[in-house]
């Protein structure tokens, strides 16, 4: 008799643990806001960019190592829409700038091109000009931010 009370005591005990377990589980989920992924409410479509915008644009890239095997990885480059060319014809591109170790790098990215995987907008800049092409020589007094809604 003494060892049955003994292995009752022993369930009674792993029971309180698996529901303090459990209890500890709900409360984590419920102290757990839903992830409100701004990324998420901050990607554009391509038609939308529009000079002075502070973007990130995720590339795909297709890499073949020594095996012949391709692998196709996301590659962003992050930077200011320095120009749009040729509105929203399939030949349309856009210049992008971003300053990297000192030195000013610019990408031109086809609007359109299937290896642009996403757009990701950053920051708005209030511009009165289409092209902003001085901002190439550090002129950067014109520029106003905005506050992105979300």
């Amino acid at each position: 008799m003494s060892e049955t009370k003994e292995a009752k005591e022993v369930k009674e005990k792993k029971e309180i643990k698996e529901k303090k377990v459990q209890n500890n589980d709900k409360k984590e989920e419920k102290t757990k806001k839903p992830a409100k992924n701004s990324q998420q409410k901050n990607i554009i479509s391509p038609s939308e960019i529009k000079s002075g915008m502070v973007i990130k644009i995720y590339q795909k890239i297709k890499e073949v190592n020594p095996k012949g095997e391709t692998k196709e990885r996301l590659q962003f480059f992050e930077g200011t829409v320095l120009a749009r060319k040729n509105g929203n014809e399939p030949g349309a591109t856009i210049t992008v700038r971003k300053v990297s170790n000192g030195v000013g790098v610019e990408k031109i990215f086809p609007l359109f091109s299937p290896t642009i995987a996403k757009v990701e907008l950053l920051q708005k800049i209030k511009t009165r000009r289409a092209k902003l092409y001085f901002l190439r020589r550090g002129y950067k007094k014109r520029l106003k931010k905005e506050k992105i809604a979300g």
